[in-house]
């Protein structure tokens, strides 16, 4: 009989066969319901992590903290994850052993950084990066370090806003040479940037899978997915959508539930309990359900 793919597996097939989007879950419910509408693949954002702990995107959390989130999220899914793992926590040998903490923590990659170790969020000016060999080292040591030859390391360069355009593909196919997985160039200003970094790896020989960052209010213009698919990129991550998206709603309850005493009004903007049950795969009572389904009833028709 045929093993099964791995996770690293479907992740590696996914991003050279097609254009996927890559959805940020901030944790494991979160990670559930991105599986659950239809997506392939999830993605572990540092921002998003941190910005759950109360502490802005620069570096502050370690190893341990993220692989356990992190773990907790692939764990929940059967869909592939990939994990912002910021600088690799260290130098090569710290980048190593985070390639076997992930592995074993269920994560199918990795996405490690040029930035010094005190980073930024790509899309903020200011950004100090490492010289290209100690990346280059880095890379090296994270694949030596895999167990899984599928176990994708993504390399991201923040070269744009530092070093130019040029600088960021000179970085690029440097990463590429040094055995890395898959490559991802941050916060490029134009669609037609994205289209000239495809062509110059294309130019070069590079053939791995290329990953866009599509966060909002960056550098960066909103792209589609079809669009980035036309340029050959494999994967387009949407790292804090979610999380943006779910504070800006919690806002607004909180306003209304302040002013009105009552959160009557909001139960239609509400996962039902019955809805939760279900996505956490929960068997719920069976008297419960037919509560859930006249307080629905209710709900609509307003008795």
């Amino acid at each position: 009989m045929t093993a099964e793919p791995t996770k690293a597996a479907r992740l590696q097939t996914l991003l050279t066969t097609s254009t996927i989007p890559i959805p940020g879950a901030f944790n494991a419910l979160v990670a559930m319901q991105v599986e659950r509408a239809g997506y392939e693949a999830v993605y572990v954002s540092g921002a998003a992590l941190s910005a759950c702990r109360g502490v802005p995107d620069i570096g502050l959390l370690g190893l341990a903290e993220v692989a356990d989130e992190a773990g907790r999220i692939a764990r929940s899914v059967s869909i592939p994850t990939i994990v912002d793992a910021d600088t690799g926590y260290g130098g090569p040998a710290a980048v190593r052993d985070a390639v076997s903490v992930f592995e074993q923590a269920g994560l199918a990659g990795m996405q490690i950084e040029d930035q010094e170790s005190a980073k930024k969020c790509g899309h903020l000016s200011g950004k100090r990066l490492i010289p290209v060999d100690e990346m280059t080292s880095k890379i090296e040591a994270a694949v030596a370090g895999k167990t899984d030859r599928h176990f994708m390391i993504v390399a991201r360069s923040d070269a744009r806003s530092v070093e130019g355009f040029d600088g960021a593909v000179r970085r690029a196919k440097a990463y590429a040479e040094a055995g890395a997985d898959a490559l991802f160039p941050e916060a490029l200003e134009s669609a037609d940037e994205f289209q000239q970094f495809a062509r110059r790896m294309r130019d070069g020989g590079i053939t791995i899978p290329l990953v866009a960052n599509m966060t909002e209010f960056g550098k960066t213009p909103l792209l589609s997915c079809a669009e980035f698919g036309s340029m050959g990129y494999g994967g387009v991550l949407f790292p804090v959508t979610a999380l943006r998206t779910a504070l800006r709603a919690i806002e607004g309850l909180l306003a209304e539930l302040k002013l009105f005493g009552t959160q009557r009004d909001r139960l239609h903007h509400m996962m039902t309990r019955q809805e939760l049950y279900g996505l956490l795969r929960y068997p719920e009572p069976l008297e419960t359900v037919g509560r859930n389904h006249e307080h629905r009833n209710e709900r609509v028709t307003g008795t």
